[in-house]
């Protein structure tokens, strides 16, 4: 090894055990994953194209932690562009320097590597992540993340045989390049070539509709064995349809909360939602089973193709799966079953567990509200120019400088604290406009959707309640319907089109928070803004400092040091394991001290 590179190395096992340190704790043990991000040549449907991988995997490894662990992901851009991730749905508490959006970080420039640690602080359930930039999600870069329950605190059903998760999502065979550049273009996007389950194509149950050579996932399990079964839709912007022929579907929990538990024959996932049925092996495995996700509110004769099947095979299956797919809802022009659907999902509020807003779960419906913004989102519009997507009026520019970057260094005109509480009057405008957040406030946010689409919508930093939604305009009466007891705590939730949905949020985590919608064309086009939250007494309880690995741009360019360590390549995954030994021996010392 060259002196140059044993010198990156020593310093990259420096960073990480300096990282490290302040997360010792005994109680609280951390677990390190390396990914390398970087393009592979896949054929999900059939044509070769350029996916983003991550260890040369498509979809990226699951991420698999315990309530409280600290959790350190050493991330090696080898794209030819810069990078984030964003750990969906990952409340980050005390720390939205990890939140991996353009808001709070500085992207990974291509060939970097850096280092995100935080702690998934009193939470449990099922999550995924993502690349947050450059619209580089609908070429992969995603996996899940699960968060298991300490062993001390019951989970409210019998332990599952097995955990398996479920990646479905709408995809094209154009990169994220193309897409990128047709939506600079002023252009839509368009339907989409299919729907991938994990990865993967559909399985040929049509020979007109799936062409010969398709890869598909095949899902073995074993008769008489109850499996946990997460599902998330990390697709662009289509809502899909998820079913198990022949096989109930018993709601769990989602997204870090369980549910009521209720069978359902199929559940509507939208853009970005995540979901954990218990589903038992129970048919007599006379052949295999079809795993479908198909898309929902569309014409479906036009948008057959855009359907992902995969199989369930038992182990003593006697054949292959044949005939039709299992029916969808028959809804196509109404959306009320989708939406009695969606309302019929409720919060286990006996259940054991980490809780979301451990201020106010049992009382959320009680608490006095403090600050009401009605958020109303249009179909694309020329603003200057340019096509672009909007919430109540302003089109989100992210600044060169990130918002928490800009406050730390004092940095003056990055950004406005003047999102409106309602919808502008006037023209639309494109600008850095933020909602100023009220430190320990509770916060309703009515979400009401002018578009034609569903558009689902998550707040990095929280789990909110869902209180209510209907079709027609949110009035202040509307308040009536609102569930005050045992609406669901989550980080994304739907809208339906010429319908709103309203949420309640505890501002009780200090930080600059992501509200977007996660529908990745309208997010890309401007449909986001942030939700400041400070606390005016500074102190080092509310908020973790700034990273010592903290990266820097815009007008803070200057303070970066211009050290690209992309040639520790080889030896990263070894120093991670010196870093984890010499860590385990610092913490029994430091633990013993104490």
């Amino acid at each position: 090894m060259a002196l140059n590179g044993l010198a990156t190395a020593v310093l990259l096992l420096l960073v990480h055990i300096g990282l490290l340190l302040g997360s010792c704790n005994a109680d609280d043990p951390f677990v390190f994953y390396d990914f390398k991000v970087s393009y592979i040549t896949a054929s999900p449907l059939g044509v070769p194209q350029q996916v983003i991988a991550i260890n040369d995997k498509f979809p990226g490894p699951t991420i698999n932690v315990t309530t409280n662990n600290n959790v350190v992901v050493n991330v090696r851009n080898k794209l030819d562009e810069s990078l984030l991730m964003h750990w969906s749905g990952i409340q980050q508490r005390r720390s939205s320097w990890q939140d991996g959006v353009l808001g709070t970080n500085c992207p990974i420039p291509s060939k970097w590597n850096w280092t995100y640690q935080f702690q998934v602080k009193d939470q449990i359930g099922s999550f995924f992540y993502f690349p947050s930039t450059n619209f580089q999600k609908a070429s992969g870069g995603f996996g899940g993340f699960i968060i298991n329950n300490r062993p001390i605190i019951p989970i409210p059903f019998a332990t599952p045989d097995g955990d398996i998760i479920i990646l479905i999502g709408d995809w094209y065979t154009r990169n994220h390049t193309a897409l990128r550049k047709s939506l600079n273009g002023g252009k839509a996007l368009g339907m989409p070539d299919g729907v991938l389950i994990n990865g993967k194509g559909p399985y040929q149950y049509n020979t007109t509709l799936v062409p010969d050579g398709i890869d598909y996932e095949t899902i073995t399990v074993h008769p008489g064995k109850t499996y946990r079964i997460r599902v998330h839709n990390v697709g662009i912007s289509t809502s899909l349809n998820f079913r198990i022929q022949n096989h109930n579907l018993l709601l769990a929990e989602t997204e870090g909360s369980y549910t009521v538990q209720q069978n359902y024959t199929s559940l509507d996932i939208h853009v970005g939602q995540s979901y954990s049925f218990l589903v038992t092996m129970d048919q007599n495995a006379s052949s295999d089973y079809y795993i479908v996700a198909s898309a929902r509110f569309v014409n479906e004769s036009l948008w057959k193709r855009v359907t992902g099947v995969a199989i369930l095979h038992y182990t003593n299956s006697k054949g292959k799966a044949a005939g039709p797919l299992p029916d969808a809802p028959n809804d196509e022009f109404d959306k009320t079953y989708s939406m009695n659907q969606a309302r019929s999902i409720r919060w286990n509020v006996t259940a054991s567990g980490a809780r979301p807003n451990p201020q106010g779960s049992f009382r959320y419906g009680s608490i006095n509200v403090t600050d009401v913004y009605v958020l109303r989102n249009a179909p694309p519009v020329m603003i200057d120019g340019k096509r672009r997507t909007m919430l109540s009026g302003v089109s989100f520019v992210n600044p060169a400088t990130p918002i928490r970057l800009a406050d730390q260094y004092k940095v003056k005109g990055v950004y406005k604290l003047d999102f409106p509480n309602k919808p502008l009057t006037g023209p639309p405008k494109m600008e850095t406009s933020v909602i100023n957040g009220t430190y320990r406030g509770f916060m309703e946010v009515i979400l009401q959707n002018n578009d034609t689409e569903v558009q689902s919508y998550h707040m990095s930093g929280y789990a909110f309640f869902v209180v209510g939604m209907d079709y027609g305009e949110w009035t202040e009466n509307s308040r009536g319907t609102y569930n005050k007891w045992d609406g669901i705590a989550r980080s994304t939730i739907q809208v339906y089109p010429g319908a709103w949905t309203a949420i309640l949020i505890s501002l009780d985590n200090v930080g600059v928070w992501n509200l977007r919608t996660e529908n990745l064309d309208s997010w890309y086009l401007g449909q986001e803004t942030y939700v400041r939250i400070i606390n005016p007494e500074e102190n080092n309880k509310t908020e973790m400092p700034i990273p010592d690995n903290a990266l820097y741009c815009g007008a803070l360019s200057h303070l970066q040091k211009p050290e690209d360590i992309s040639s520790a390549v080889t030896i990263t995954a070894s120093i991670s394991t010196v870093a984890v030994a010499v860590l385990t021996i610092l913490c029994a010392l430091i633990s013993v001290s104490r």
